[in-house]
């Protein structure tokens, strides 16, 4: 797959442009920084208007859901609280003026009362617990990959701007860390937090559950082995979703622990993706810290959210508009008399 290259001179002239603008040089910060990125990444100054803005939220259970504050089947129940519009974001989407996709991935249950197209890209029931099996079946993270590069083609060919993975499955703060650690050598005392709000003894058992899987694994660098060892459908498709991203151009904006897991594993299988992708918001899991500092990113807002879903993203999108109408709106130094 051919990764796109963001256009440089674009870049370059938005850059200008912002020098020249009606304010001290470099007095708007990041946002200068985003505005050149967004320019480059559309090939024009001042960048397009981010108007269509689309959430895919991948939702799968995972083998190792007791290590959560809540049970397994939250996972189910969530899927029909997205298709409602009352998730949280759903409700921070509405007002960004986003849109919300939810699709079962790897959901453990049966899925009949729910429309077809949430179940179109259905995988499996679950995944395997990584501490003691292999999350995924032999070829299951590639057919689940290539599920993702065909989620991403629908939303742009349906005429995304600016594309959100979101996540929606309990224990996947657990298979996060454990893939995090594998990618980037890493112990688990180090990537494990506490995600959904477990105590300490939780924590310590989580830990424990990573080590355990992360043994059992053995060293494996090939990023199909290690989303088949220790990943999940869900991931796996999200990784693919971000990797067809970039192979078409088109920007994305990353969550919190899961979607920074699965961009790494999305820059091991297409390097310079990353050139495509950039960070919403910190997350509280140290996991995700790792991932984005390896993948050279740096989150747009810190808000200490820990909810996944592609809140955290979500909020990050009025900052990017604030960042193009800067380079479309603000007058220039030159005009003034």
């Amino acid at each position: 797959m051919r990764i796109a290259t963001p256009d440089a001179a674009a870049e370059a002239a938005a850059r200008a442009r912002l020098d020249g603008l009606v304010k001290p040089l470099g007095s708007l910060g990041r946002l200068e920084d985003l505005a050149a990125w967004l320019s480059a990444a559309h090939g024009t100054v001042p960048p397009r208007p981010l108007d269509d803005v689309r959430v895919v939220v991948f939702a799968g259970d995972h083998g190792v859901s007791g290590m959560s504050a809540y049970p397994r089947e939250v996972t189910a129940a969530m899927v029909r609280v997205f298709l409602a519009g009352k998730s949280g974001v759903g409700v921070l989407a509405a007002l960004a003026g986003a849109k919300v996709r939810a699709l079962d991935i790897a959901v453990d249950w049966d899925g009949a009362d729910v429309p077809a197209e949430v179940t179109a890209h259905k995988v499996r029931r679950g995944s395997g617990s990584i501490d003691v099996e292999d999350a995924l079946a032999e070829g299951e993270a590639r057919t689940a990959f290539e599920h993702g590069l065909a989620i991403a083609d629908e939303e742009i060919d349906g005429g995304a701007d600016l594309l959100i993975p979101g996540d929606m499955g309990i224990g996947n703060t657990t298979i996060c860390a454990a893939v995090v650690a594998s990618v980037l050598g890493l112990a688990a005392e180090e990537v494990v937090g506490t995600g959904t709000g477990i105590d300490e003894d939780g924590r310590a058992r989580k830990v424990a559950v990573v080590e355990a899987a992360l043994t059992r694994a053995g060293a494996v660098k090939d990023p199909f082995a290690v989303l088949t060892a220790l990943g999940s459908a869900c991931l796996a498709a999200t990784s693919g979703f971000l990797v067809r991203a970039a192979v078409r151009g088109v920007p994305v904006l990353l969550d919190g622990v899961f979607s920074g897991a699965a961009a790494l594993v999305a820059r091991e299988i297409a390097p310079g993706a990353e050139q495509w992708w950039l960070a919403g918001h910190r997350s509280t899991e140290p996991s995700q810290a790792y991932a984005l500092k390896a993948l050279g990113l740096e989150p747009i807002l810190d808000l200490g959210l820990r909810l996944g879903e592609g809140s955290g993203a979500v909020q990050a999108v009025p900052t990017l508009r604030a960042a193009r109408a800067i380079l479309a709106d603000m007058g220039l130094l030159a005009d003034l008399a």
